[in-house]
């Protein structure tokens, strides 16, 4: 592969939160040496500091970029989000800027899908009550609510990558799976797909949740929402910790409402281990409480890694823009014998005519020429047949609509 346009041992690649050292070994194996590691969040000073001369930046889901913060970083170029989600990013603010955002979406499926199987036969047969007695030295054995998994139905709440892998292991074990999720979903093995989470409530014996975080879903499950559980009913939360009020559901456990809950995220969560840690579910009867640990496994943050940093490698050193929810989605090869630009710009009428307008001003011709658009913003890769000029460069950059630019090769 060719040079990148910028030496790759000058770029900064900063990684936080104990991002797998997959991901420092394929960076350094590219030649990329300017690889700097943290193992926890930094705090907000610290980080803008940090991401004054950061090109790549790698995060789990502790640390936050808001605006602020993403303006304070004129050199950054993508970020990686080594977990499922991206609710972290302020993505509006890193479209507006050019800064490509990727994350692993199915790189630990399987791991939360595991736990949450493990967290419902453990809830079933009430294991963390009998747990604690055995601990405290008091003998436990006994019956009473305690239930085999096979014929009950779970309801699944957002039958996305997760839910549906969810959806198939529970079947295997002999569960009815019901699920409800706000777009139309193919519905895996035997899952029924139903009109409305109440309705998912009212059925469900076991109910997992399994959506997104954001101003939509915040303390969706509330007092009102959860009182139409069905008595009884198991409630397992692996998704957001927003998604709940933590009181309400600590309620809905002590009236009888609910016979047991499992979570393993939380509105606010520490920042790092060791610190101390609140919720109201604390000290309740059959509660199972995990640190964020859903996809904390060996094989999940090895996939993470491979996975989010060969989408930050393809972007930086082809434009592959595949995967990020930011910059449209190209998905491109190298080309021998020409030089790649990256124009990412506002999408508006005649940015690609001013372009090709200039290009033909300079004498130079174009090789290949590709495009992708969304509402807000146009991504052209540009593949010319001579070095593009300082000159060349100025004017594209002088367009009103262009919000960067960059040599790749």
């Amino acid at each position: 592969m060719k040079q990148v346009s910028y030496p790759r041992e000058k770029m900064k690649v900063l990684l936080l939160e104990n991002v797998s050292p997959r991901a420092v070994e394929l960076f350094k194996s590219a030649g990329y040496y300017n690889v700097q590691q943290f193992k926890g969040a930094l705090s907000e000073a610290a980080l803008k500091e940090q991401l004054v001369d950061t090109h790549i930046l790698g995060i789990r889901s502790k640390t936050k970029l808001t605006k602020a913060m993403l303006e304070a970083a004129p050199m950054l170029l993508a970020i990686g989000c080594f977990c499922i989600g991206t609710d972290q990013v302020d993505k509006d603010a890193a479209r507006d800027l050019g800064i490509a955002v990727f994350n692993a979406p199915f790189s630990n499926t399987r791991s939360v899908a595991e736990l949450v199987l493990g967290a419902m036969l453990m809830l079933i047969r009430r294991v963390p009550d009998k747990n604690k007695a055995a601990h405290e030295g008091f003998w436990q054995k006994d019956s009473e609510g305690c239930r085999e998994l096979r014929g009950k139905v779970l309801g699944i709440i957002g039958y996305g990558n997760i839910g549906a892998q969810v959806s198939v292991l529970a079947e295997a074990l002999g569960l009815k799976v019901i699920f409800y999720d706000p777009q139309v979903k193919l519905p895996l093995g035997n899952a029924q797909a139903k009109p409305s989470i109440e309705q998912v409530l009212q059925e469900a014996d076991i109910v997992s949740l399994h959506i997104p975080g954001g101003k939509a879903t915040r303390n969706l499950f509330d007092e009102a929402l959860l009182a139409k559980c069905k008595p009884g009913a198991l409630f397992i939360n692996y998704s957001r910790g927003e998604v709940v009020d933590y009181a309400a559901l600590a309620a809905a456990l002590e009236s009888g409402r609910l016979g047991g809950v499992a979570a393993d995220v939380f509105p606010m969560e520490p920042e790092h281990n060791g610190a101390s840690f609140q919720t109201p579910l604390q000290g309740l009867p059959n509660v199972l409480l995990t640190p964020h640990i859903g996809g904390a496994t060996e094989e999940a943050q090895l996939a993470i890694g491979m996975d989010v940093s060969s989408r930050l490698l393809a972007f930086i050193e082809c434009g592959n823009s595949q995967g990020s929810h930011t910059i449209p989605e190209l998905n491109l090869s190298m080309q021998e014998g020409a030089y790649r630009l990256l124009h990412i710009h506002q999408n508006k009428p005649g940015v690609l005519s001013a372009v090709n307008s200039i290009m033909s001003t300079q004498g130079i011709n174009i090789l290949g020429q590709y495009l992708k658009t969304n509402e807000q913003t146009g991504f052209v890769v540009l593949d010319v047949d001579q070095p593009p000029t300082t000159a060349l460069l100025e004017q594209i950059r002088a367009l009103p609509a262009t919000i960067r630019l960059r040599t790749v090769f």
